[in-house]
């Protein structure tokens, strides 16, 4: 990987990161459907002139149905399911919950095109899940006022996030990954845009959520798309999924800066246990082969 594709992976991931404190800044004024609804609009006019300027608006038309599809499952649906954990979970503990996206993603391939499982790839799924539960051990309160469904909610969008990925295999490997990435956000809007509207916010968020709602559009969907499938085209998906281990540091390092949150040890723990589950099960980290080398 050169410097400049390094330099591209470690931006994405800040940005990323960022998503869930702006998130966090969001969702109290706008709610969670508002929240979501605004940053897939905003996000489809940011990508829509740009696909028709670069590449023409055919494929949208072509591929109507699988776009559909992904922009529930890759869009509106978890980014709905995030802004409402975003009101009673910290923007660091969503993060790393959002990094179990590859490990959900691998179960899902399995389920859906028979993807070999093996040892590594098992411990890995294994090590993910009970990360999970070191994380939500002390925090998963189902009683009022507790984190225990932002949690849920957590773990559903990564899940769907998962599927997504499946369905963009299964359905759209025709479509140009810009076409996809616009696609989906704009499929999105639409689906999203009757909820949101009869659960709207009372009074007019501050001009202070809008710049954060407008960053999460504009920055953290927009241009993360942009900059994701360029280096998916440079360096390929292997390399790129790297990203995934990196969105946790700086989604803890933004909440603890601008919010204030902080880092307990049961909760670097899990997000530790997380990751090295999740780098198993994707195949990053493999366990040493015991099949003895062969012999002439």
């Amino acid at each position: 990987m050169k410097r400049s594709d390094l330099i591209e992976l470690l931006v994405l991931a800040a940005i990323w990161g960022a998503s869930f404190l702006f998130m966090r800044l969001a969702a109290p004024e706008f709610g969670a459907v508002a929240t979501a609804a605004v940053r897939v609009a905003g996000a489809s006019l940011f990508l829509l002139p740009l696909l028709g300027l670069r590449e023409g608006l055919g494929d949208l038309r072509t591929h109507w149905k699988g776009l559909l599809l992904v922009g529930v499952l890759n869009s509106a649906f978890p980014f709905a399911l995030f802004s409402y954990a975003a009101l009673s979970i910290n923007a660091g503990l969503s993060s790393i919950l959002n990094a179990t996206t590859p490990m959900w993603g691998a179960l899902v391939a399995w389920a859906w095109f028979g993807q070999r499982l093996d040892g590594s790839r098992m411990l890995g799924l294994a090590l993910g899940f009970a990360g999970v539960v070191l994380l939500a051990w002390d925090k998963a309160s189902f009683k009022p006022g507790g984190s225990g469904f932002a949690i849920v909610a957590c773990l559903i969008a990564a899940l769907s996030y998962g599927v997504a990925a499946s369905a963009t295999k299964r359905y759209l490997t025709g479509a140009s990954p810009l076409a996809v990435a616009t696609g989906s956000q704009f499929a999105a809007a639409l689906l999203l845009a009757a909820p949101a509207w009869s659960m709207r916010p009372a009074a007019m968020p501050s001009a202070h959520a809008w710049g954060a709602v407008a960053l999460l559009a504009l920055l953290c969907t927009g241009v993360a798309y942009i900059l994701f499938f360029r280096l998916m085209k440079r360096v390929g998906p292997t390399n790129t999924i790297s990203v995934t281990f990196l969105i946790p540091v700086f989604g803890l390092l933004w909440g603890w800066i601008f919010l204030g949150e902080t880092l307990s040890a049961s909760m670097a723990a899990g997000c530790l246990v997380v990751l090295l589950g999740t780098a198993l099960a994707v195949g990053v980290l493999r366990l040493p082969s015991t099949t003895p080398p062969a012999t002439s």
